[in-house]
């Protein structure tokens, strides 16, 4: 199963929305077929399998990081497929979270005679999959907030100047992350500030182009905006329509709260819609500090330069209200590295109600 989910890692950057699912197929103690699921439209990790394996597929142990489908999408059933092979056995690392499917395909394998076992490493196969089983199971996709900030916490200089506080290689980092999410998500305020590209560049390898998102209440994103450049998903998130919209963006209009923000969790949701797995956050810190104040964040990767911006530079998140210890937001260390000249810090919010 290690073996699987080393294969189901080649799709990290290439098959949103779909999920990230490694096959191998066992005979007489010797791996006789292998595969990985690399884009969406194209066949499952289980299909490739099978036809390296040939004939001794039958009799075979197949080990799959994700329950095999049981239901025609783009592609037929893969539980018919291993059925029509003549495998013995099925370990699966985890039970595929999609309703469509929760279940069903080890049902099919089990009603045919087939021997299923689930749950070997279960825990990493979800960590591989968090975006897909968090759009399954809490309707909105997993959201990472990236920020670069000095080593006092500040994201750019009162005027506004940001450009650039950390080095090359952490942002050539954070082009990977972009690919790996799938999808990258900013204010209006920051591209109305910046004019941000928002594309997974100078990767090293091929990816898919990562989804461009503006939030934008009030529509004030020009059309000309170089986030509406290019030939990937792009969704305009906005409270009332504009006059006119970009070629090939796609409009969506979200209920507003009272102090005429976009309300987060609508917005979340409307991208689940639209099988938005992940989201990588990168925005001011108002928006920033909006989505963690809701409880919204998943996770923050936070990128610290050696340098000093001083106290009337900009932070990088403003999270108006607290006043006491107790309101304080308390996160927990998952990684730290260094990238180049920077740190890069990985951390988990604590759990917070999402508002």
């Amino acid at each position: 199963m290690a073996h699987a989910l080393r294969l189901a890692e080649r799709g990290i950057y290439t098959t949103q929305p779909n999920p990230r699912v490694g096959c191998v197929i066992v005979a007489d103690g010797l791996v006789v077929g292998e595969g990985a699921h690399l884009r969406a439209g194209e066949p499952h990790a289980e299909v490739y399998a099978l036809r390296m394996a040939g004939e001794r597929a039958r009799g075979a142990e197949l080990f799959v990081t994700l329950e095999p489908c049981s239901h025609h999408g783009r592609t037929p059933p893969c539980a018919d497929a291993l059925i029509a092979a003549g495998v013995r056995k099925v370990t699966v690392a985890m039970v595929d979270p999609n309703p469509q499917v929760s279940g069903r395909g080890i049902a099919r394998l089990r009603a045919a005679g087939i021997e299923v076992e689930t749950g070997l490493l279960e825990g990493e196969a979800g960590k591989l999959n968090r975006g897909f089983v968090s759009r399954m199971t809490r309707g909105r996709p997993w959201l990472t907030l990236k920020l670069a900030a000095s080593l006092d916490g500040r994201t750019a200089m009162a005027s506004g100047e940001s450009q650039w506080i950390t080095g090359a290689a952490a942002r050539a980092d954070v082009h990977r992350l972009r690919a790996a999410a799938g999808s990258v998500m900013t204010g209006g305020a920051t591209v109305l500030a910046d004019d941000p590209q928002l594309t997974a560049r100078d990767t090293g390898f091929a990816v898919r182009q990562a989804d461009r998102i503006v939030l934008d209440s009030s529509a004030r994103v020009p059309l000309t905006a170089r986030v509406w450049q290019g030939d990937a998903r792009r969704y305009w998130l906005v409270g009332r329509p504009p006059a006119v919209r970009p070629e090939g963006v796609e409009l969506i209009e979200v209920a507003c709260g009272d102090d005429g923000s976009i309300r987060l969790l609508d917005a979340l949701a409307a991208l689940a819609a639209r099988a938005v797995n992940e989201v990588l956050l990168e925005c001011g810190p108002r928006l920033a500090g909006a989505f963690l104040a809701a409880g919204l964040v998943d996770e923050v990767v936070a990128y610290l330069a050696p340098t000093l911006l001083g106290h009337e530079a900009r932070p990088f998140a403003y999270l108006p209200g607290l006043e006491q210890l107790s309101q304080r937001i308390e996160l927990t260390f998952v990684d730290t590295r260094q990238i180049g000249s920077d740190l890069r810090i990985t951390l988990r919010p604590g759990r917070r109600e999402a508002a």
